[in-house]
């Protein structure tokens, strides 16, 4: 493997390849954070309350995972990288994973539950042996920090693209393959997104390279790994801020489905209303290098934020008729929430520079895993607020919705996730590495001018 400088710029190949990394991902993320709390409920024949339990106790487990193997990765040595080898090595086990959560067992109710469990784990484990190391790379493809921007922006285009498909073709897929049997539906639509995640995350093996090498010779222990990272205040204010994000993200996400289905009463919509809203959510990561070459990302944050809570309070006030309002909305809210991932994500990628700067030691993976964990942490915790949310206001699945049923839903729609998305305007006011910071820690790691492997 020739040595290129690690900030040499990306050509437009390896930009595209490494965002279908986050099209195969999505094929599974997308899918949890919009269909699976409804499968549960109206298809699986779980209680709210118990999928609201079940999404936090899983998730909580296996978030665990997640500096753990952050950890691994950051260990491996082969002669094809240290974190590219995971998009080969996980692609078998995520895809069987996907089946296997979407399948309804013929079991009584306590079975059910334990197989929800069990496969649930499963999933979110096989995401992240394969997910983990496909963040790590990003940090490790370029120093360039504006090059990390526009790579992440890329990533994230391709994560909402992959997100618009699934969104807008899951609900047709499931009737068209399930010809009416919806169970089968969902078995076989999950099949049919694992064959395609396979040619992708080969597509993103292929194409990529790891330029960036941990100082030779670095032994450390896992402790000192965490203890670097709980030291790393900038990498702090980010795990707190995702994790607050992540709760507008997956409220609104989830509970969509259910806004359209019982309030609304329009649940042939779900897909565009949806579609509309991945679509949105791309152009705003499309636009990202362009934002931030007028605002810095701290403040650019700040102002999408705030602009996101302001629409989901207007949101709240739209009457269940007008449907096209609701779309406005939904795509306005989109293109603000659009540029958070490109720009947290490279922000990740500068903490990791931040502490091989502080410590003389590089642990890419185990920043990037404890990202994943803050993002999971957020999509658990918003689980468990809809699910006893709705359990405790009378909600029964597959019926039109008492009143206090459908006002939660309202409230879980809007005005609740526009509340986090205030909290995330004070919390990103602590983010302290601005662009000046991050070139002066550059040129005393020297990247750019070393050329590493």
């Amino acid at each position: 493997m020739a040595d290129v400088p690690s900030n040499q710029k990306l050509s437009l190949g390896e930009k595209v390849s490494y965002a279908m990394g986050d099209v195969a991902s999505n094929f599974y993320w997308r899918v949890f954070d919009v269909f699976l709390f409804i499968f549960y409920t109206d298809v699986f024949g779980l209680s709210p309350v118990a999928v609201g339990t079940m999404m936090l106790v899983t998730r909580l487990i296996d978030a665990f995972s997640d500096p753990i193997m952050g950890a691994l990765a950051d260990r491996t040595n082969t002669r094809l990288g240290k974190f590219r080898p995971y998009l080969l090595w996980g692609i078998i086990p995520i895809a069987a994973a996907g089946i296997l959560t979407f399948t309804v067992p013929d079991l009584d109710d306590g079975g059910k539950l334990i197989w929800a469990y069990c496969t649930y784990i499963f999933m979110m484990l096989a995401y992240t042996f394969i997910n983990v190391p496909y963040g790590a790379l990003l940090g490790v493809v370029t120093a360039d920090s504006q090059q990390r921007t526009t790579l992440t922006s890329f990533r994230f285009i391709g994560a909402f693209s992959g997100g618009t498909l699934v969104a807008y073709m899951t609900p047709k897929l499931v009737a068209w393959l399930g010809q009416g049997n919806e169970a089968l539906g969902w078995q076989l639509t999950m099949s049919l997104y694992g064959f395609v995640a396979l040619i992708l995350f080969v597509v993103t093996f292929l194409a990529t390279k790891e330029r960036i090498s941990p100082p030779a010779g670095q032994k450390t222990p896992v402790i000192q790994d965490i203890k670097d990272l709980l030291s790393n205040k900038p990498w702090l204010v980010l795990f707190t801020l995702a994790l607050v994000i992540m709760m507008t993200i997956s409220l609104r996400g989830s509970v969509g489905t259910f806004y359209f289905k019982y309030y609304v009463d329009r649940e042939d919509l779900i897909g565009t209303f949806l579609g509309i809203y991945m679509i949105s959510l791309a152009i705003g990561a499309a636009s990202t290098p362009l934002l931030t070459k007028f605002l810095d990302k701290k403040k650019l944050l700040m102002v999408l934020m705030a602009a996101v809570a302001g629409l989901s309070v207007v949101f709240y006030f739209v009457p269940k008729d007008e449907i096209w309002l609701m779309y406005s909305l939904q795509a306005a809210i989109g293109l603000c929430l659009g540029p958070k991932s490109p720009l947290v994500f490279s922000m990740y990628a500068d903490t990791a520079d931040y502490s091989h700067w502080k410590t003389g030691r590089r642990a890419t993976a185990m920043i990037f895993s404890a990202a994943a964990f803050a993002q999971k942490l957020g999509g658990a915790l918003a689980g468990a607020m809809i699910g006893w949310m709705l359990g405790a206001l009378g909600y029964v699945a597959n019926q039109s919705q008492n009143a206090g049923s459908e006002q939660g839903i309202v409230l879980l729609m809007t005005l609740i996730p526009g509340a986090f998305a205030i909290l995330a305007v004070f919390v990103v006011r602590f983010y302290q590495l601005d662009e000046d910071q991050m070139k002066s820690l550059h040129a005393d790691l020297k990247y750019g001018q070393e050329e590493q492997a």
